[in-house]
C-alpha cells in the first residue's frame, strides 16, 4: 500500500485554510448592521458595468430604458449612472484575476450595480484558471441572496426563487484540489448566518406579497449535514411567518414537478442552496421564454447588483448578430432594481410596460436574428409602451 502521508499534511493544510477563510466569514456575518436605507442618501449610485459578449449590447440598452425612467432624478442629483469598464475576458485575463483591483474599487463606490454577462473560463480551455467574475463578485460584495423571478401568466406559474448566493457548493469553487493524481476535492459550505439570513429575506418577500407558500429544496436526504442544516435552520426562521405554508422537496423531484401542469400552479417562492438554486432556476426561466428573458437580483447589506441570469453568448457576437440580442433580461432585472432602492411605483410600470410588450401586445419580436428587432428596437418599443402608461 502506497504511503500517503505528504500528500494528506499538504491537503490537510489547504484545508485548514480554506477553513480559517470561512471561519473569519462567519465572524463578519455576526457584525453586520442592517440594510442600506436608499432613502437617506443624498445621491444614489448606479454603477453599469458591461462585461464582455453580448453583455455591453443589452447593459446599455437597460440602462438607457432606466435612465428614462429616472431622467426626473438624474436632472436634480438625487441619481448618478457610472460606466465601469475592465470586466471583459480579456481584461480579466491581463490581470490573472476574476475581477481587476480597480474594477472592484469602482463598484465598492457605487449603491447598485447593473452588470452584463460575464464569461468564465472552463478547465481544458487554454485559458488561465480565474473565478467567476460573478461568484467573485457576490463573495467580495456580500450578495448572499439571489433572487429570480418567473412568470407566465397563461399557465399561471408566479415563482420567485430565492437562492443562496454565497455559501453551498460554489463557496470556495476554485479552492478544490488535487490530493494525489488519483483523487481530486471540492467542498460545499454552509453556516447558519447564512442560512438564516436568506430565509429571513424569502420569508419577508412572501408575507409582504402575499404569497402563502415558501418550498424549502435540498438534498437533506443524503448530503445530511450542510444540506440538513440549511433545511433546519429554514423551519427555525419558518416559525415566525405562521401564516405561510412551507413544505419540503428534494432538488430531483423538484426539476420534475416543475414540468407537472397541475401541481407547478402550487410554488410560490422556492428557496435553496446555492447550486440547486442556480439549476433550477434556470430551468424555471425556460417556461418564460428562456433564460434570455429573466433577470434575477443578487442583494446585500451593504451593496446589491442586478443581472441577466444567462452567459456572454459569444457566438452570437461571433456570427455578428449581438445588435438582435434580448434585452428582457436585463429590463426584468431593472424591475428588481426599482423596486430594491424604494421605487415600487417605477418598478411595477416598467413591469407592466414588459409585460405588454413580451406577452399581450408583441407588436415586436426579438428572434435573436435579423428575423426579428434589434435589442434598441425593443428598448425603444418599451420606452413608448411606457409614456402611454403615464
Amino acid at each position: 500500500m502506497n504511503n500517503y502521508d505528504k500528500e494528506l499534511d499538504l491537503a490537510c493544510a489547504k484545508f485548514r485554510k480554506i477553513l480559517e477563510g470561512q471561519l473569519a466569514r462567519v465572524e463578519d456575518m455576526k457584525g453586520q448592521g442592517d440594510f442600506v436605507d436608499y432613502a437617506a442618501l443624498d445621491k444614489l449610485i448606479i454603477g453599469v458595468c458591461g462585461g464582455d459578449g453580448i453583455g455591453p449590447i443589452i447593459s446599455k440598452e437597460a440602462e438607457r430604458v432606466l435612465s428614462f425612467m429616472l431622467s426626473d432624478l438624474v436632472e436634480c442629483g438625487k441619481v448618478e449612472f457610472r460606466t465601469i469598464d475592465g470586466l471583459t475576458l480579456e481584461n480579466r485575463i491581463a490581470h490573472n484575476k476574476a475581477i481587476p483591483d480597480d474594477v472592484m474599487a469602482a463598484l465598492k463606490e457605487c449603491h447598485v450595480i447593473l452588470k452584463g454577462p460575464t464569461t468564465t473560463p472552463q478547465k481544458g480551455s487554454g485559458m488561465p484558471n480565474i473565478e467567476s467574475a460573478n461568484v467573485a463578485m457576490r463573495k467580495a460584495l456580500d450578495l448572499f441572496a439571489n433572487v429570480r423571478p418567473v412568470k407566465v401568466p397563461e399557465e399561471g406559474i408566479n415563482w420567485v426563487i430565492f437562492r443562496e448566493n454565497t455559501e453551498g457548493g460554489y463557496a470556495v469553487g476554485s479552492s478544490g484540489f488535487n490530493v494525489t493524481e488519483d483523487l481530486a476535492v471540492d467542498f460545499t459550505v454552509t453556516t447558519k448566518q447564512g442560512s438564516d439570513r436568506i430565509a429571513r429575506l424569502a420569508y419577508e418577500y412572501a408575507r409582504k406579497n402575499n404569497m402563502d407558500r415558501v418550498s424549502l429544496v435540498t438534498k437533506a436526504n443524503i448530503i445530511k449535514t450542510t444540506d440538513g442544516n440549511f433545511l433546519e435552520d429554514c423551519h427555525k426562521v419558518a416559525v415566525n411567518y405562521p401564516e405561510i405554508t412551507t413544505d419540503e422537496w428534494y432538488a430531483d423531484i423538484m426539476t420534475a414537478k416543475l414540468v407537472d401542469k397541475k401541481r407547478r400552479r402550487d410554488f410560490k417562492v422556492l428557496l435553496l442552496p446555492n447550486l440547486y438554486g442556480d439549476i433550477i432556476s434556470d430551468e424555471a426561466a425556460e417556461f418564460q421564454g428562456g433564460v434570455g428573458t429573466a433577470g434575477c437580483a443578487n442583494i446585500g447589506k451593504r451593496y446589491a447588483m442586478f443581472e441577466a441570469i444567462h452567459g456572454s453568448a459569444p457566438r452570437m457576437v461571433n456570427e455578428g448578430r449581438a445588435k438582435y440580442a434580448d434585452p428582457c433580461s436585463m429590463l426584468r432585472a431593472c424591475v428588481m432594481l426599482l423596486s430594491h432602492i424604494g421605487m415600487q411605483d417605477r418598478a411595477d410600470r416598467l413591469e407592466r410596460a414588459l409585460d405588454i410588450c413580451s406577452f399581450e401586445e408583441k407588436a415586436l419580436v426579438i428572434t435573436g436574428r435579423p428575423s426579428g428587432a434589434t435589442c434598441c428596437e425593443f428598448g425603444d418599443y418599451v420606452m413608448r409602451t411606457l409614456e402611454k402608461l403615464g
